[in-house]
């Protein structure tokens, strides 16, 4: 976040001032008055009004900032495409050499994913909730963990075992224990700790 000190006639020329020399607008920073300055007789003891203005936190662009900052250096070219619906923000990414951000079963994404939303949110009390796509991945991924937890239901049906998944993170559980939630035949927990959390898929006696 940028932050300057400017001067003026008044406070309100002072903040103008500055606004002008940060190329940005009112609405997107934050004003600390630090004098507000004095008129005087005949121009006899007037002082100018000073201000310093800071830049507000801008979550999304800061996220979209840190996204292609990672592509760029990771050798891969990319664009990315931004939506927000409240407090849902999606990064969507495309380009070349996309595998590069996907990683083995997402893994880098996925932790592109977190670091993205730490940044996103960091010095601020406006949580949003950020969601990194790559290409058609999650759409990909979806339609696997949907495959998986139907998979897995049967086999704890047919075998009357608990069945352990693999560590995922907490939106992919979320998904599975969607979909399974439908499912009246088992019932699903999570255990552990992150990053190692993963789903127990017990079948339902009787």
């Amino acid at each position: 976040m940028r932050d300057i000190t400017a001067q003026g006639q008044t406070v309100e020329e002072a903040i103008q001032n500055a606004l002008k020399d940060l190329g940005t607008t009112r609405e997107k920073v934050d004003v600390e008055i630090m004098d507000a300055g004095k008129k005087g007789i005949f121009g006899i003891g007037s002082r100018l009004a000073m201000v310093k203005v800071i830049e507000k936190h801008n979550q999304i662009e800061t996220a979209v900032q840190y996204v292609m900052d990672v592509a760029t250096k990771m050798g891969a070219e990319v664009s990315v495409d931004v939506s927000e619906k409240g407090k849902e923000v999606s990064i969507q990414v495309s380009g070349n050499n996309l595998g590069l951000l996907i990683g083995k079963h997402g893994q880098t994404l996925n932790a592109l994913q977190y670091l993205t939303q730490l940044i996103a949110n960091k010095d601020t009390t406006q949580f949003k909730n950020v969601v990194v796509n790559v290409g058609d991945y999650r759409e990909r991924r979806d339609e696997t963990l949907t495959l998986l937890a139907k998979k897995m239901a049967d086999k704890t049906v047919k075998t009357r075992r608990v069945v352990h998944l693999e560590p995922m993170p907490s939106f992919e559980r979320k998904i599975i224990h969607a979909i399974l939630s439908e499912d009246k035949r088992v019932e699903t927990h999570s255990e552990g700790r992150e990053p190692y959390r993963y789903i127990v898929i017990k079948p339902i006696k009787g």
